[in-house]
């Protein structure tokens, strides 16, 4: 079985927490992996359609969304949400990264679009974020899920 295919959105103000994900997959003293399908580079663009176009491209190669959430994420309309709406729509498991470590949905700044569908919610961490990736199957309720206070994601 290969990795697994996420697609990380994020508000252009989070973007170095991005990066540093991309430093956990690429550090060999930390167990964390995936199959990245956000965009190789950004796009050299101001047409929004010809942008949405390249991101639903790569989403709809993802079977995880993985939303981090930061302290602007929820007032992000024009490609956060929309993203989030796009990975909905083609079935998507969708996670959400709490930036400021909380372990479940923080009403104040998680985007409606994913409260309240089955997602799961977890700290920014590599163990945890790693296991949900490559474990948390979509519940198809409505309801926010989290993982407890368990040792092995500390």
């Amino acid at each position: 079985m290969g990795l697994p295919r996420a697609f990380v959105g994020f508000s252009s103000t989070d973007i170095h927490n991005y990066w540093l994900m991309l430093a956990w997959k690429a550090n060999k003293n930390i167990n964390f992996n995936f199959a990245d399908c956000q965009l190789n580079a950004a796009v050299n663009s101001e047409n929004e359609q010809y942008i949405k176009r390249k991101c639903r491209e790569r989403i709809n190669l993802a079977g995880k969304y993985v939303l981090l959430i930061g302290q602007d994420t929820k007032s992000k309309h024009k490609y956060v949400r929309w993203e989030a709406e796009v990975a909905i729509e083609k079935g998507c498991t969708i996670i959400g990264v709490n930036l400021d470590g909380a372990r479940s949905m923080v009403r104040d700044t998680c985007p409606p679009v994913i409260r309240d569908i089955g997602a799961i919610f977890v700290p920014f961490s590599p163990k945890i974020v790693a296991y949900a990736i490559g474990n948390y199957k979509m519940h198809n309720d409505n309801d926010n899920y989290h993982y407890g206070n368990t040792p092995i994601f500390n």
